[in-house]
């Protein structure tokens, strides 16, 4: 805007023609003339961004996430893991977060039929305070057969360190065993154990008595 104000003073004040108004300021011709013309600049035309190329993967994305309906918690797949799998598996030219929020909104569809807002409770805990203990299922290929084992995965709310341990059998033994393990690689034992999954022949062992000594808050989805 400053420059169509000195081309349009000069050409009062000097009377200047459109070549030596070109020439003074350093611009093109065009640019001038559009100065004579009108006081303000014209408006600078924004290119159309092109449409997201999510289209294509909508069915596939779509797919994997009714598959994971039925498949173990702990195998469903997050949103950056359906990004990841397009760019690896299908070389897809997709932003992460293009697909994080189809994603979202799918499962928004999928799993409550739209029209319901996330929110969002954050929990603050103290070092040792708090650790969660899930003892869930998930398939593998082990020795190129399909088999079915038991993952116990016990993880600290406070710092979010985690031990993952694999069982072929659900059973006490393996239970405790994996708490073990888990308190000696943690280097401690937590002052309240929060259980999101445990199998009826183990939750028996759970309550009412508190495990190692420890006060147990025990809770079954």
């Amino acid at each position: 805007m400053e420059l169509f104000e000195r081309i349009r003073h000069d050409k009062r004040e000097e009377g200047l023609s459109v070549r030596a108004l070109a020439r003074r300021h350093n611009v093109h011709r065009r640019t001038v003339r559009q100065a004579l013309a009108s006081a303000l600049p014209p408006t600078r035309a924004i290119r159309p961004r092109p449409a997201p190329l999510l289209g294509a993967w909508k069915p596939l994305i779509r797919s994997w996430l009714e598959a994971d309906r039925t498949a173990p918690r702990k195998q469903r797949h997050t949103a950056r893991r359906i990004w990841e799998r397009l760019l690896d598996e299908h070389g897809a030219q997709v932003a992460e977060s293009t697909v994080r929020e189809y994603v979202r909104e799918l499962r928004a569809e999928i799993g409550t039929g739209g029209g319901l807002a996330s929110v969002a409770i954050v929990a603050c805990h103290g070092a040792g305070e708090e650790a969660e203990v899930d003892f869930g299922e998930a398939a593998i290929i082990l020795a190129g057969e399909p088999t079915k084992i038991h993952l116990f995965h016990l993880r600290l709310s406070a710092s979010g360190k985690a031990v993952t341990l694999a069982f072929l059998s659900p059973d006490q033994t393996a239970f405790l065993e994996g708490h073990a393990i888990a308190f000696a690689r943690l280097g401690g034992v937590p002052a309240r154990i929060r259980y999101e999954y445990v199998p009826g022949n183990i939750f028996v062992l759970l309550w009412p008595s508190g495990l190692c000594g420890r006060a147990v808050a025990a809770s079954r989805l």
